[in-house]
């Protein structure tokens, strides 16, 4: 099945108010909605309301810090989404970031790799409904068990960059997800994850045919992005270490608008997509065509109206 996803809440819109594109979503071919959790919405809320208004919608979390809930409330949260859309529910987890987790929700950042693993094998326990008592390396569970028992236990896809956390999203995970690549970097990706699981990557795509304007915002949210470490670690791993040190070297002069001049437009070009409804449309295809499961629009706002790209934007 070719999957189409979309990012929501939409920026702008009021939560309430997406009632009636949710619905349409799957009448434009969209397949799935994906939520995010930064400092916006959290990432359930607008996936059980998605979960009522378009009952044939896959919903998935992109992604879930393995942080900022405590093991039971995680599968908790995720119990309840998947009571809401039995079979139609995936759960994505991951690190996020220490700004995130550590300057926001005021908990360490320690050993990410380590608490996701064990987070994921909690997690797959607790959700399958056992009773789970388990001192695991990053933390320790006392006989919790859920109340109620989502079937099917929904499937839990990991949030993945590089080699090690693509090896464990392979090995014990649904699926990887990943961010900001261009689609010659999927196979690389690919390579690592094998050609099996899914793979889910949130792409940022700005509907404008005004290329400068599209630009200019690109640079702020990759300078925004890149810079931090385990972003800057994944572009190095793919393979733009040169390219983009003199953004870093500026950004860590304090000099942002230096670190923005420094992207360059092909740099732009590769990880943004931007143009009109139709070449945003064979770009994002060209993502699948490399490899990539599944495609999670994330619509960057250019001041027009968010509904009307959306449906501009359906697959063909």
């Amino acid at each position: 099945m070719n999957r189409w996803g979309i990012t929501i809440p939409f920026t702008g819109v009021p939560l309430a108010a997406h009632r009636e594109l949710v619905q349409e979503l799957p009448d434009l071919g969209y397949t799935d909605a994906w939520s995010a959790e930064t400092a916006g919405t959290d990432a359930f809320s607008p996936l059980l309301l998605a979960s009522q208004w378009a009952p044939s919608l896959r919903l998935g979390t992109a992604i879930v810090p393995v942080y900022t809930r405590g093991p039971g409330l995680l599968a908790m949260s995720a119990a309840t989404l998947a009571e809401c859309a039995p079979g139609r529910f995936v759960l994505g987890i991951g690190t996020s970031s220490p700004v995130i987790v550590e300057g926001w929700n005021a908990t360490e950042f320690a050993e990410p790799f380590a608490k996701t693993r064990d987070t994921l094998r909690f997690l797959r326990a607790a959700l399958a409904g056992e009773k789970v008592t388990e001192k695991y390396p990053t933390f320790s569970v006392s006989k919790f068990r859920l109340e109620r028992i989502p079937d099917p236990a929904p499937p839990i896809m990991l949030a993945a960059l590089r080699p090690g956390m693509l090896k464990l999203a392979a090995k014990e995970a649904d699926g990887a997800i990943t961010n900001w690549l261009a689609p010659t970097d999927v196979p690389k990706v690919r390579e690592v994850l094998g050609q099996e699981p899914e793979l889910a990557a949130r792409i940022f795509v700005c509907p404008t045919e005004d290329a400068e304007a599209a630009r200019g915002l690109g640079r702020l949210l990759i300078s925004s992005y890149l810079t931090v470490p385990v972003y800057a670690k994944f572009h190095d791993w793919l393979g733009r270490e040169e390219i983009l040190a003199p953004m870093h070297r500026a950004w860590a002069a304090g000099d942002r608008k230096a670190a923005n001049e420094a992207i360059p437009d092909e740099v732009v070009d590769d990880l943004i997509v931007h143009g009109s409804p139709e070449a945003c449309r064979e770009r994002v295809q060209s993502y699948v065509d490399n490899g990539l499961t599944t495609p999670v629009i994330a619509l960057l706002p250019t001041g027009g109206d968010p509904f009307e790209q959306v449906r501009a934007l359906r697959p063909n």
